[in-house]
């Protein structure tokens, strides 16, 4: 299995004075595998550390936060002299020891020499509890859940990728109906590593769905460990609701619906501790498709999405037929699996700011902030090109650029981009 995130890694370990890095993701979308795989690609040693029910390394950080003493207790942990560049130290599960995320400061400032990657769970980092967060002293890098062309890297299909990547749309048509195959395998499979692992192996739709279901409870099982006991219900009633909302033809979050009487800062923590999880992505509204897209945000105003297409799917109970059954997996739930799919590849892209816009009598799928750029984009389910929305929105303010993205054929139009859902990820180099 191969991630894209590995070239950010290298460009870290070469740039000039980096600080430590902390690799931000949700539980089991593989960052104790990333970091692993770069040491072992990338350096002659690996000095990996876990905090995981580890009391010599309570004992060891709870001292003080001397480099120097941190180091030769390090050494002795590890079996190995860690020694400055050849060696890179992986701090996992560092949630559990916050003296440990504390202590990325002190490498920062006193021992720059030394390459550190750190993650744990989002929870445990994000509410840190230690004497003091890192603040300023380390970078961070966002990991997702595998995209689609990570997905086909999975899959061996290193051929359809290829016309996927050079953007040849003619061969694409040639191979259309297979690279639609290889999406529906994929919006039903999702990005979760361990799923796509298993797909990759032994083909079996029955197995990723049991894989899925287990990792949906082990999320759950985590509302309990990390929220405080009176947020837990509220938390798992939200993120229970999440897949109604995507189904209703108006996606936006009512908490109405999720309990009658209910209002917004009655779930406000709730999803607060969703948020920083990294299981849910929050797509506000814009009163006004103008430069910053931020300051015209409508706070009041949201969807939410899950983290992954196919985590999505197992808790729609969405059925493995429907990928037989030409593009009903696209078509149902008002197309939340397309919305999904589309916003999911939009993050692997980093910092691509994604909100979307409505009216009275519109609602605008996703507007997108690229360059100089404001770009609105209407997803669609199978080749259907009728976007109400979308014509609403360019006849009111003129964009320079457009997407509507389908299961129809690459076309380019006065500005209005055609382009294919599989290609989706490649827009920063169509438009």
């Amino acid at each position: 299995m191969y991630r894209y995130a590995i070239n950010d890694l290298i460009a870290w370990k070469n740039s000039q004075n980096h600080m430590p890095l902390i690799i931000k993701g949700a539980r089991q979308v593989g960052k104790t595998w990333l970091m692993q795989e770069f040491g072992k690609t990338q350096y002659e040693k690996i000095a990996y550390i876990s905090f995981d029910s580890n009391p010599r390394l309570d004992t060891l950080f709870q001292k003080d936060l001397n480099v120097k003493r941190l180091l030769d207790g390090l050494n002795i942990e590890v079996g190995f002299n860690i020694t400055p560049k050849n060696t890179l130290i992986i701090f996992d599960e560092i949630q559990e020891n916050p003296l440990a995320l504390t202590s990325l400061k002190y490498f920062c400032e006193n021992a720059p020499e030394y390459d550190i990657v750190a993650a744990g769970s989002l929870l445990g980092v994000a509410h840190h509890k230690g004497t003091g967060f890192p603040v300023g002293k380390v970078e961070y890098l966002n990991l997702y859940p595998l995209s689609f062309k990570e997905f086909l890297l999975a899959m061996n299909e290193n051929q359809i990728l290829e016309i996927i990547d050079k953007n040849d749309f003619d061969m694409q048509k040639v191979f259309k109906e297979r690279i639609i195959d290889l999406l529906r395998r994929y919006c039903y499979v999702g990005g979760m590593p361990k799923a796509v692992l298993s797909f990759s192996h032994e083909q079996d739709y029955n197995l990723v769905r049991k894989i899925q279901r287990n990792i949906l409870n082990d999320y759950e099982g985590d509302f309990s460990k990390h929220i405080p006991p009176e947020q837990v219900e509220r938390t798992r009633l939200l993120w229970n609701a999440i897949p109604s909302q995507l189904v209703k033809e108006n996606k936006k979050c009512v908490y109405g619906r999720i309990k009658q009487g209910a209002r917004a800062k009655d779930f406000e923590i709730a999803l607060n501790w969703l948020i920083d999880s990294g299981l849910v992505h929050k797509v506000s509204r814009v009163t006004e498709p103008n430069m910053p897209l931020k300051a015209y945000e409508d706070v009041s105003a949201y969807k939410l999405f899950l983290l992954d297409v196919g985590l999505l799917g197992a808790m729609n109970d969405l059925d493995s037929r429907s990928l037989l059954e030409n593009d009903k997996l696209f078509n149902d739930y008002n197309g939340a699996i397309t919305e999904q799919y589309v916003l999911q590849e939009f993050k692997t892209l980093g910092e691509l700011p994604v909100f979307y816009w409505a009216s009275n009598r519109a609602e605008l799928d996703f507007l997108i902030q690229h360059k100089n750029n404001i770009i609105p984009v209407e997803a669609k389910a199978t080749i259907n090109l009728q976007a109400k929305s979308l014509k609403s929105f360019r006849q009111k303010y003129e964009p320079k650029i457009s997407i509507r993205t389908s299961l129809a054929d690459y076309e380019e139009n006065s500005g209005l981009f055609n382009i294919p859902l599989y290609d989706i990820e490649n827009v920063k180099g169509i438009i």
